[in-house]
């Protein structure tokens, strides 16, 4: 594969950008959106004079340099990005394929960067995959991915598309929901192949880095999967022409598919102005990316992952990456996130403060005030020794978090804490119970209990339905009462 190394410079870094193209480019500035487009999708924006009026009073904050501070920004196709999202607003996408019923942490930073051109005045297209989905993206991945019916498919879109809707109301109405498999319905294979296939060039897309690692891999690629680069490239042909769509999104493993588009908009359509730009992607503390199938996903719909236990997520994060999640993940301001930077390292800095407010922002971007309401209630309510007073609902805002168990009203009332901790699980015996006991470490329903003689009485039942046991400050066990 022929490359073309642009450097851009900044006070920050320098960033070297690769261009696949055989051709070099020069790239010139977008035209002038027009005033009215058919959009037979899910818009959030009632007409394209609100666009540009919200657009005037953002400032004109460059959106590219706002993303390169807070590293948020791997690779553009073209370093005059800049001067074509300077003049007026543009619409920017981002594709999100309905592989599982909910987005997961690694798909909130593409969120984000839609988030930031929202903010700078732009209208942000988030792209539903769902006739992509039915091939499976191989970027990143070692095996192909599972075949996913019409019905799971459907019914994963309705789902990411309602956490999608949520997050991007939040910023502005500047938004628009497609899903591709609208067009792709239509498409007949022939006429695929004869109008687009003939300008895809095998040598370039066999180039793909992600094409290379599965080719020389023990399980290689199906030509399926080979084919979904130009399908990508495709959905942006077709959102640049009939959507006014100029810039795609993606993490840093999306930089062949998004070039694939760029590359089809250049030689199909024979103008210039279509840009593509990546983000780095958002890795666990073993280096290795987030994703839905991998151990310790972090879920954005709270009917897969409470917004207690997002919450509990970011509260926990190390303060080595503390301060590098507050420049991606949130929207405060840099001088901000500096300060609090200096605040870790002041004399009396109470530990997990600065992840407090990592976990605050985030959750509320993802869960929203109610969301963060709940999570800061349950957190408070549930820390052994609270003085909160605990009910039923804010139990079962965590009973998936933590193990259960059932017991019989008979069974529990007047049982000796004793045996109730070692029947629910908490403790494996006895003489264990009695020990952490002695140690002030066993609590029910968050109140220390001293002597080991205390029997469960009717109002230690909450609500009459549930109680919470605890073994120190982590080990929990719920208790329903059957």
């Amino acid at each position: 594969m022929a490359s073309a190394a642009i450097a851009m410079s900044s006070a920050s870094r320098t960033l070297l950008l690769f261009c696949p193209f055989k051709t070099s480019l020069s790239f010139r500035k977008i035209p002038k959106l027009p005033s009215s487009i058919n959009t037979a999708c899910f818009c959030c924006c009632s007409c394209s004079t609100q666009l540009q009026s919200q657009f005037q009073t953002s400032r004109r904050r460059d959106v590219v340099e706002i993303l390169q501070q807070r590293g948020l920004l791997e690779s553009i196709t073209s370093s005059t990005i800049h001067d074509a999202v300077s003049p007026g607003p543009v619409k920017v996408y981002c594709g999100f394929d309905p592989t599982a019923e909910s987005l997961h942490l690694g798909n909130l930073l593409g969120l984000i960067v839609l988030s930031w051109f929202q903010r700078c005045g732009h209208h942000a297209v988030a792209l539903i995959g769902g006739a992509t989905a039915r091939i499976g993206d191989p970027s990143g991945k070692s095996l192909e991915r599972p075949q996913l019916d019409v019905d799971t498919l459907r019914k994963n879109s309705d789902g990411i598309r309602d956490t999608i809707y949520k997050i991007l109301l939040s910023n502005s109405e500047n938004f628009s929901i497609l899903n591709n498999y609208d067009w792709w319905k239509e498409v007949r294979l022939l006429d695929f192949l004869r109008n687009v296939g003939r300008y895809a060039r095998v040598g370039t897309m066999m180039a793909k880095e992600s094409v290379k690692k599965r080719l020389e891999s023990e399980q290689g690629m199906s030509y399926t999967e080979f084919t979904y680069q130009l399908l990508q490239g495709y959905d942006f042909l077709r959102l640049f022409e009939k959507e006014g769509v100029s810039v795609q999104i993606g993490g840093s493993d999306q930089w062949g598919n998004i070039t694939a588009g760029t590359e089809l908009i250049r030689k199909i359509l024979q103008v210039e102005g279509a840009f593509g730009l990546t983000f780095p992607l958002l890795l666990k503390s073993d280096g290795t990316k987030f994703g839905k199938s991998e151990e310790g996903a972090v879920w954005l719909s709270s009917s897969m992952l409470s917004p207690y236990k997002f919450y509990q997520y970011f509260f926990s994060v190390p303060d080595a990456d503390v301060v590098r999640f507050l420049k991606i993940l949130t929207f405060l301001e840099l001088e901000e996130i500096g300060e609090l930077e200096r605040e870790m390292g002041r004399p009396g800095y109470v530990p997990n403060s600065v992840q407090r407010r990592l976990a605050e922002e985030v959750t509320r971007f993802v869960h929203g005030e109610e969301g963060l309401s709940e999570a800061i209630k349950a957190t408070q309510a549930l820390r052994p020794g609270a003085e909160a007073k605990l009910d039923w609902q804010t139990i079962e805002g965590i009973a998936e978090d933590v193990p259960s168990c059932s017991l019989a009203y008979n069974e529990v009332l007047n049982l000796s804490l004793v045996d109730l901790s070692v029947s629910a699980g908490l403790l494996e015996s006895k003489s264990a119970a009695r020990r952490l006991l002695k140690q002030g470490g066993l609590y029910l329903n968050n109140s220390r209990v001293d002597g080991e003689n205390k029997r469960i009485e009717a109002e230690d039942i909450v609500d009459g339905k549930v109680i919470l046991l605890s073994a120190g400050k982590k080990n929990k066990v719920l208790v329903r009462i059957s």
